[in-house]
């Protein structure tokens, strides 16, 4: 698969909701991350890869990094409750709204030290499965019931 990538960082604040309550994240150890259940303050560093289909600028990368920025244009961003991968399943969203059909891979990371790599493969579209359907006879009944409904 060919693809391009870009990069941008953008300030944000976000919690976890139940993390200073929840006894597996607020166990009073040295595993102890309650304070994450308050808001909090990271850089968030985003690497989007995206398909294209030639190598010919088929999307130019420093017109879709400005795009990508732009969906982001508060100062700091107020993500809420999300976590890395729920920023990722939402810009994901807003990237096959824009360009559908192609494969895009998303890297959110807090502080550029931990973080998530999401996949979003392109959907297959429904339709009838055509493998298989001839036989040492001729064509299987379904395709030919496929191409009678075209006419």
């Amino acid at each position: 698969m060919r693809s391009i990538w870009v990069t941008f960082s953008k300030e944000g604040i976000h919690y976890y909701p139940g993390a200073d309550t929840n006894p597996a994240t607020a166990t009073g150890d040295e595993y102890d991350v309650s304070f994450l259940g308050y808001k909090h303050r990271h850089i968030f560093h985003f690497k989007v890869w995206i398909e294209v289909f030639h190598d010919d600028r088929d999307i130019e990368f420093i017109q879709f990094k400005r795009w990508l920025e732009s969906l982001y244009n508060e100062e700091v961003i107020q993500l809420n409750n999300k976590s890395c991968e729920m920023i990722a399943d939402n810009l994901a969203e807003q990237i096959q709204d824009r360009y559908p059909g192609r494969f895009v891979k998303i890297s959110v990371a807090e502080d550029n030290e931990n973080g998530c790599e999401m996949d979003y493969p392109v959907e297959e579209l429904d339709g009838p499965n055509l493998e298989g359907t001839e036989d040492n006879d001729g064509p299987d009944q379904a395709l030919v019931d496929v191409f009678e409904s075209l006419k």
